[in-house]
C-alpha cells in the first residue's frame, strides 16, 4: 500500500549491483588522470636541461603556475591517454548516476544532494572502504602527510577548479553524510564518510550504532477486536495525501502496558512501513538533537515510521530545521501532549479499555496455566483487575503457574509505577478483625460489592452515555483517631485483592501555589490506569473548606481546591478519604460522595469485643478466659478507642514477657495508663479497685 508517492523510491532493494566497485573504479579512474596530467607538468619543469630534480625546481614550478584548471581540461581534451582515461570515467558516471535503483540514487533523491555533494559523498565513501586510496591523495597533494580528502583534493579531482563551496545548508551537512575535521593549524580540514552510510551503501540494512542503545523494530502482533485500525489507517492516508509536505505526528494515548506500541505498529504495517521504536527517556537531554536528527535519517534510508515513547517525550523539542519523515507515531497517556511544531499535523487516537471478555482471553492465551485456576478465583480476578495486555504478557513470561504469583506479579508492577508518591501498605485485615455498629459494616459491605463489580457496569453502553465523568468509587472515613478507619480501608482492599497506597502528604502537599494541584496530578494520572486503593490521610489537609478570597493566596488555595475537585471526579478508579473531622472536608467534595461513613468510638460491648479478640489472638483464648470478668468491667468503666485498646494490649504483653509472667490484670492496666498517659489521663482509682 503506496500512500506517499514522493518517498516509495526510498525502499531498500538487494538489487543495488555492484555499487562499492563501480564508485571505487570511477575514483580510481580521475585519480590516474590527475596524476598523468601532475607528471606531464612536473616532467616539464624538468625540462631546461639540468639532470635530477632539485628543490628548486619545486620552487620554480609552483610559481610558473602550470597546474591550471584550464589547461588541464584542455589536455584530457587533446592527449590521446587522457582521452582514454575521460572515456572510461564516463562510463562509470554512465553506471552511477542513471541506474535508479542504486543506493546512491536513492539517497541523492531523498536528501537532495547535488552533483558536487555527490562527488563529495563518493571520495569520502571510496576511501572508507579502500584506505589505500590516503596514499593516492597524499601524491596528487603532493605532500606525505595529507593522506585525506581536503577541498583542494574534491575541486581539482572533480574538475571544479581551484576550490569549492558546501553551503551551511548543504544535506552533507544537515544529515551528516560526511563528517569534516579541522586539521592542526596551516593544514586544510578533512572529510570522512560516516560509517552508517558506509554501512548502508553496502547494502547492510541495520540500525545506526548511534541508535542501537535505545531502539528496537517494532512487531507486528495480532490487533484487539476493539483497537480502530482501520478508521485510523484511513485516516492517516487521507491526511498524508492532502497535506503537501506536512508531516503526520500520530499521538496514540492509552495506559501505560496498553499495546499502545503493539497498535502503533500494526496500523504502520498496514501502511507499508516497518515500526522502529525509540525510547526517548535513554537520550540524555545534551543528545537529543543528534539522536533526533539520526532517528529522521534511519526512517528515509531504511522506508520506517518512527514510533517515540517515554515519559519525557512530551518534553522533547522537534526541530523544524531537520527535515522529518511523514509518518511517525507517539505514546502516552491521557493527559500528556506534545508541544506543537510548524509543519506537522498532529492526530490522536485514544486506545479503547479492554474488555472483561478480551482479558480472559488474554490470560488464556498469554498464561498458559490459567487454565487450570480456579473458575471463580479467576472470574474475580477479571472482574477486580483491569489489567492490560502488556501486564498479563509479562506474567505469562515469567512462566507463572499459580493465581498467587500472578497477583504477586500486579502488586509488584504496582509499587514500581507509583514510587515514592506514595507508600503501600500490606495487610492480612479480614473483616472479622473490625469491630464496628451494623450499619457501618453494612455500608462497607456495599463499597466492596460495588468494587468487584463496577468495571464490567461500566462497559455497559447505556451506563457510559449516562455517566460521561463521575465513574470513581470515592468512600469519605470521618471519626477521631483510632476508630478502624485505617483498618477499615486495609480491609477493604484486602477483600478486593488490591494494594493499598497511602498518599505521602510530604511529598505532596506544598507551600509553593500551585505545587499541590501538579503533585496530585502526577499522582492521578499515574494511577488511574493501575489496580489500586488509594487512601489520602488526613485528607482535609488536601480537601479542606475553600475560604473568603481576602488576597491572592486565597485565590490560588481555593484554585488548588477547585482542581482537586475536578481531578477526583473524573478519576476512574477507588479513592479513600479519612478525616478526623468531617466539619474540614470540603462541601463540593462531601456532594460527590455517595459513600460516607463516620467511625464513631466503641461502645462497652464493641469495646469488649476488641480487649477478647486481640488478648485471644496474642496471649491464648485460655489467659483470655482467665482475664474475662477484669475485660468486661474495664469495657465498661474505660471509654477508650480500639487503636487504644490494641496499644495497651501490646504494652501489657511486653510487661508479662519481662516479668516471665502470664498476662494479668495488673499488666494491662499499666499497658491502660501508659496509653492514657499519651493524652495527659490517667486511670482513676475506683478502676484499679473494681479490676483488683
Amino acid at each position: 500500500m503506496k500512500i506517499i508517492t514522493e518517498y516509495t523510491a526510498v525502499q531498500p532493494t538487494t538489487a543495488t549491483g555492484d555499487l562499492a566497485g563501480i564508485i571505487l573504479q570511477r575514483i580510481r579512474l580521475l585519480s590516474e588522470r590527475r596524476v598523468a596530467w601532475l607528471r606531464k607538468i612536473w616532467v616539464g619543469i624538468g625540462d631546461n636541461g639540468q639532470e635530477g630534480f632539485t628543490a628548486h625546481m619545486e620552487i620554480d614550478g609552483y610559481l610558473m603556475n602550470r597546474d591550471v584548471p584550464e589547461l588541464e581540461k584542455k589536455w584530457y581534451e587533446q592527449d590521446p591517454g587522457a582521452k582514454e582515461l575521460t572515456w572510461a570515467i564516463e562510463e562509470t558516471d554512465h553506471a552511477i548516476f542513471n541506474n535508479e535503483h542504486s543506493r546512491l540514487s536513492k539517497l541523492t533523491n531523498v536528501l537532495g544532494l547535488n552533483r558536487l555533494e555527490s562527488d563529495i559523498l563518493q571520495i569520502c565513501f571510496a576511501l572508507s572502504i579502500e584506505p589505500a586510496l590516503g596514499r593516492v591523495f597524499a601524491y596528487l597533494q603532493d605532500h606525505s602527510g595529507r593522506g585525506y580528502i581536503t577541498e583542494s583534493l574534491i575541486a581539482r579531482l572533480f574538475g571544479y577548479g581551484y576550490g569549492i563551496v558546501i553551503s551551511s545548508n548543504s544535506p552533507l551537512k544537515t544529515w551528516r553524510l560526511v563528517k569534516e575535521t579541522p586539521s592542526r593549524t596551516g593544514e586544510p580540514s578533512s572529510f570522512e564518510c560516516d560509517p552508517f552510510i558506509k554501512n548502508w551503501f553496502l547494502s547492510a540494512d541495520e540500525t545506526d550504532e548511534t541508535l542501537v542503545s535505545f531502539t528496537s523494530l517494532q512487531p507486528v502482533l495480532k490487533p484487539l477486536q476493539q483497537w480502530p485500525i482501520q478508521r485510523t489507517v484511513h485516516e492517516i492516508e487521507k491526511i498524508l495525501h492532502n497535506t503537501g509536505t506536512k508531516k503526520l505526528r500520530v499521538f496514540v494515548e492509552g495506559a501505560e502496558q496498553s499495546g499502545r506500541r503493539s497498535f502503533a505498529a500494526i496500523v504502520s504495517h498496514a501502511l507499508g512501513f516497518p515500526l522502529l521504536s525509540l525510547h526517548a527517556d535513554r537520550v540524555p537531554e545534551t543528545n537529543w538533537q543528534q539522536a533526533y536528527l539520526y532517528a529522521q535519517r534511519q526512517a528515509f534510508l531504511s522506508h520506517t515510521a518512527l514510533l517515540w515513547h517515554g515519559a519525557t517525550m512530551c518534553e522533547r523539542y522537534w526541530s523544524s530545521f531537520i527535515p522529518a519523515f511523514p509518518l511517525q507515531f507517539v505514546t502516552g497517556e491521557e493527559d500528556d501532549y506534545l508541544l506543537p511544531e510548524d509543519g506537522f499535523i498532529d492526530m490522536r487516537v485514544v486506545l479503547p479499555r479492554i474488555s472483561v471478555e478480551e482479558r480472559h482471553e488474554l490470560w488464556k492465551k498469554n498464561v498458559p496455566d490459567s487454565k487450570n485456576w480456579d473458575t471463580n478465583d479467576m472470574q474475580e480476578m477479571v472482574l477486580r483487575h483491569d489489567t492490560t495486555i502488556g501486564q498479563i504478557a509479562s506474567i505469562g513470561q515469567r512462566m507463572t503457574a499459580t493465581i498467587s504469583e500472578a497477583y504477586e506479579a500486579l502488586n509488584a508492577d504496582s509499587s514500581r509505577r507509583l514510587g515514592i508518591l506514595a507508600r503501600q501498605m500490606n495487610s492480612n485485615f479480614t473483616f472479622d478483625d473490625l469491630v464496628l455498629p451494623e450499619s457501618i459494616r453494612s455500608g462497607l459491605e456495599d463499597f466492596i460489592f460495588e468494587a468487584s463489580e463496577r468495571i464490567l457496569f461500566w462497559e455497559e453502553a447505556n451506563t457510559k452515555r449516562l455517566f460521561p465523568q463521575g465513574r470513581s468509587l470515592i468512600g469519605l472515613f470521618t471519626g477521631i483517631p483510632g476508630t478502624g478507619k485505617t483498618m477499615a480501608a486495609q480491609v477493604i482492599a484486602s477483600s478486593l485483592k488490591l494494594d493499598l497506597f497511602r498518599i505521602d502528604l510530604s511529598m505532596v502537599v506544598s507551600k509553593y501555589v500551585g505545587e499541590s494541584s501538579k503533585n496530585l496530578e502526577r499522582i492521578f494520572s499515574r494511577a488511574k490506569n493501575m489496580n489500586l486503593v488509594l487512601l489520602f490521610d488526613e485528607a482535609d489537609s488536601l480537601f479542606g473548606k475553600r475560604t473568603d478570597i481576602k488576597d491572592a493566596h486565597d485565590r490560588y488555595a481555593n484554585t488548588d481546591t477547585n482542581y482537586l475537585l475536578q481531578a477526583i471526579e473524573s478519576y476512574p478508579g477507588i479513592i479513600i478519604l479519612a478525616s478526623n473531622k468531617k466539619s474540614n472536608i470540603d462541601d463540593g467534595f462531601t456532594r460527590r460522595l455517595r459513600y460516607q461513613f463516620d467511625f464513631p468510638k466503641p461502645d462497652a460491648d464493641e469495646r469488649l469485643t476488641i480487649w477478647r479478640k486481640i488478648i485471644g489472638e496474642l496471649a491464648g483464648d485460655e489467659i483470655c478466659s482467665n482475664l474475662d470478668g477484669d475485660l468486661f468491667r474495664l469495657s465498661g468503666l474505660v471509654e477508650i478507642t480500639g487503636a487504644q485498646i490494641k496499644q495497651s494490649i501490646l504494652s501489657a504483653i511486653f510487661m508479662a514477657r519481662r516479668e516471665k509472667s502470664d498476662l494479668k490484670t495488673a499488666h494491662l492496666l499499666r499497658g491502660l495508663e501508659r496509653e492514657l498517659a499519651k493524652e495527659s489521663k490517667g486511670l482513676e482509682k475506683h478502676v484499679y479497685q473494681v479490676c483488683n
